[in-house]
């Protein structure tokens, strides 16, 4: 597996990104443990996990995993999000921002986060207390290069330039949602990354699923039964280009999934898209991803399949002239 340089860190990571989301969830500790080793024997040293998932018990086994050879490996975690009933145990202002770091350190087991994440945008706290909370964590140690998750191009770019005037650790990663049928992030989110050397490592580069056709034109299964994929991916056009996806690759011999990822990873704005499983076989067949020849001849044919996000100022006209 190739590595490839994470924003202006000066550290190498590899091509793919595996999410441990799954870990103390949907896959028990002995499942979790051999997709890690499959994802060490295949070259990964990329892990992102959060403090949220499976209520810490994702971070916990990841910990538990990387001992004796924590220096191999890159570790990423995220705070935010709810971690109890407690008003201030979420969103990103230093109270909250230095405890759950504190205790994602424990749960690691390690003495500094490689990359920390601010899962979601907090509207409540403003962006240079969060930028500054960040810059406490870096001074201290405790981690050592901030990063945002979900947040828009003007909110990270807002960030940058605080840091900048202030000369705190800048952003260094960023953490859209990427693939066929979600390609907003081209629009705006990836030409900021790539103006402002930051890495972006995409999550979600199958669509929960879709891509992989399992759902036949019908929501279905998670799509259906989880609310927030069900509003994500509910709209029928992307069911239509999933379909369209798939029959292409069939035709050209390739795994829908392997070839949705690797069409993610083509993007000249990414670092590394974030693969996740439930077990090794669907482990596998995303591994695989860095087996697709992704020529830009046949991402081209790929992008065609699902519609374009219109540009930034929506004067379609600019890329489509009129016609006389």
């Amino acid at each position: 597996m190739k590595t490839k340089p994470l924003g202006r860190t000066g550290v190498q990571v590899s091509e793919l990104c595996f999410g441990t989301m799954s870990f103390g969830g949907d896959a028990d500790e002995p499942a979790s443990a051999a997709m890690y080793a499959a994802c060490r024997d295949a070259g990964v040293n990329f892990f992102d996990t959060a403090d949220e998932y499976n209520k810490g018990r994702s971070e916990e086994i990841l910990g538990r995993l990387v001992k004796g050879h924590r220096e191999n490996v890159v570790l990423a975690t995220k705070c935010h999000n709810a971690v109890s009933e407690d008003v201030n145990a979420r969103g990103a202002s230093r109270r909250h921002v230095s405890r759950a770091v504190e205790a994602s350190l424990r749960r690691l087991q390690t003495d500094r986060i490689e990359v920390l994440f601010y899962h979601r945008f907090d509207a409540r706290t403003p962006i240079d207390e969060a930028m500054r909370a960040m810059e406490d964590l870096v001074r201290a140690g405790k981690v050592l290069y901030p990063a945002v998750s979900n947040w828009s191009a003007w909110q990270t770019q807002r960030a940058l330039d605080l840091q900048e005037r202030h000369d705190w650790a800048r952003l260094q990663v960023a953490q859209p949602m990427y693939n066929l049928v979600k390609r907003q992030a081209e629009v705006e989110i990836l030409p900021m990354a790539e103006a402002n050397g930051i890495g972006v490592i995409p999550y979600s580069p199958a669509g929960a699923g879709l891509l992989l056709g399992k759902y036949s034109g019908q929501a279905t299964g998670r799509i259906k039964s989880n609310k927030m994929y069900a509003a994500r991916y509910g709209e029928s056009w992307m069911f239509e280009t999933a379909e369209k996806f798939v029959a292409f690759c069939r035709q050209r011999g390739l795994h829908p999934v392997s070839t949705a990822i690797a069409w993610v990873g083509a993007h000249p704005a990414i670092t590394a898209p974030i693969v996740g499983a439930r077990n090794l076989e669907q482990l596998k067949d995303s591994l695989n991803a860095v087996e697709v020849d992704m020529t830009p001849a046949l991402r081209a044919e790929i992008t065609a399949l699902s519609p374009a996000p219109p540009p930034a100022t929506d004067r379609l006209e600019e890329i489509k002239p009129p016609t006389a």
